[in-house]
């Protein structure tokens, strides 16, 4: 236990035969329980685990009955410390990339009442940019910032990191049926723990690559990929937090943004064939898109600033 706080580490594990059993030893004799999912993995994961259970009490196997994705996989894990009674979860990777030195530091925002959730910040570390594949890098930036937008945790970055904790409050509200099961799972994770407006905070880490990890992600696709997935949960948090639980109005702002946006294309079209083809713009034409254009810019820019504010007691 931890400050009379029962303490669980979930671990969703797929193919990490030859990593877990390290993971698994690094962890700190303050955690009650290690919750391995194996999500039905094509190697020996689970016998690996379940050999070390005979000396281990702490260690619990779960298994999935088919792949559920790392999303999935972290579902069953959380399901067992709701029915558990744990007041503190933390998700771990069994792929060795994460410092069990750190679950410390994870844990004890949330076990002093600050937070409710607290999360491994890998790009604040000096030596980020050395250590991480620049691909990686770059496309982690890139995600952290749309993941501000669609989250409403603007004080939060490094959002593809998976070292997690969370607290009792926030973990039997989130349902987590409801959870995006693959990659984009972090990121998913946010936005709907800002629909429930649960304290988050950043844990600054250092990044561990080539430990022996093996990983199936496609940065270049996963990009695309989690990128649709913040944009459609974007709409989703504005309805469930600004219209179905309370009302704010920015989201008046945020459609009139918009709305002119899309009618600026096609005044941008029709400015455009009427340059090429009779060489001649039309002014009204083109006030009218610039207008569109200014007008949608500057109401989006209003509406990112009032849910900035609307979320800064979150940090």
């Amino acid at each position: 236990m931890y400050q009379n706080k029962l303490v669980a580490i979930v671990i969703p594990s797929y193919n990490e035969a030859k990593n877990i059993a390290s993971v698994i030893s690094g962890i700190p004799t303050f955690v009650d329980h290690i919750v391995v999912v194996d999500d039905a993995s094509k190697d020996n994961t689970a016998e690996v685990v379940r050999n070390l259970s005979n000396d281990n009490k702490r260690l619990v196997l779960l298994q999935n009955s088919k792949n559920l994705g790392c999303g999935g996989a972290l579902a069953t894990g959380y399901k067992w410390a709701i029915e558990n009674n744990i007041d503190i979860a933390v998700r771990m990777d069994g792929d060795g990339q994460m410092d069990a030195n750190d679950i410390e530091r994870l844990v004890v925002p949330i076990a002093m009442g600050e937070v409710d959730y607290t999360k491994a910040n890998r790009l604040f570390s000096g030596e980020a940019y050395e250590k991480i594949p620049k691909v990686r890098f770059y496309g982690n930036a890139i995600l952290s910032l749309l993941t501000k937008i669609a989250s409403g945790y603007w004080h939060i970055a490094d959002s593809q990191s998976g070292f997690s904790a969370i607290g009792k409050q926030a973990l039997q509200t989130v349902n987590w049926d409801k959870m995006y099961k693959r990659y984009g799972n972090p990121n998913d994770v946010l936005i709907l723990l800002n629909i429930f407006n649960f304290r988050v905070r950043d844990v600054i880490t250092q990044p561990i690559y080539n430990v022996g990890e093996k990983s199936t992600m496609r940065v270049r696709k996963v990009v695309f990929t989690i990128s649709w997935l913040l944009i459609k949960r974007f709409f989703y948090r504005l309805r469930e937090k600004y219209i179905i639980r309370d009302f704010h109005p920015l989201v008046f702002f945020y459609f009139f943004g918009f709305l002119l946006q899309l009618l600026s294309i096609p005044l941008f079209i029709r400015y455009i064939y009427y340059w090429i083809e009779y060489d001649h713009i039309p002014k009204v034409n083109f006030l009218a898109w610039m207008f569109a254009v200014i007008m949608g810019v500057q109401f989006i820019l209003f509406a990112m600033w009032f849910d900035m504010d609307s979320n800064k007691h979150l940090r």
